[in-house]
């Protein structure tokens, strides 16, 4: 790949082992790009690649509970985020649920392809239109219509 990403990497506490693994495994991918976390899960893969001697930049927000997911959603709404994994526990509530939600329709209305498990995310890593420089999506076009009375 030529060009340089932002890549926003996001898990719950309890995906977080999956993440880091996930990272791991797709450390060469991964290591060129900036890749921006929330805190915690950032450092599990700061210290990953670190064990296994991998550079990375990675820059650490806070952590969910206390906005490092709303400051990602902000982040998405400037055009700084390229695409976006959040491992998502879905079988347990997060005090932070607004949050979540909000960056996942951040994601969606500016059109920042955004994975939420590992599969998904395997197959936007390895997609080839990463290196089609013709390649331009386009935004979503959103149709109001006025109710009739």
């Amino acid at each position: 790949m030529n060009r340089k990403l932002t890549i926003a990497l996001v898990a719950h506490d309890h995906r977080k082992a999956d993440m880091v693994e996930w990272a791991v495994h797709n450390a060469g991918f991964l290591s060129p790009h900036t890749l921006v976390c929330t805190g915690t899960t950032g450092g599990l893969i700061q210290n990953a690649f670190d064990e296994i001697g991998v550079g990375a930049e990675i820059v650490r927000m806070n952590s969910g509970p206390l906005g490092g997911d709303a400051e990602i959603a902000a982040m998405v709404v400037r055009k700084e985020v390229n695409l976006a994994i959040f491992l998502i526990d879905d079988l347990n509530a997060q005090p932070h649920e607004a949050d979540i939600q909000m960056l996942l329709r951040q994601c969606r209305i500016h059109n920042v392809p955004i994975a939420c498990n590992r599969y998904s995310a395997d197959l936007m890593l390895t997609s080839t239109l990463w290196d089609d420089e013709t390649y331009v999506p386009t935004a979503p076009k959103y149709v109001y219509f006025k109710r009739e009375e």
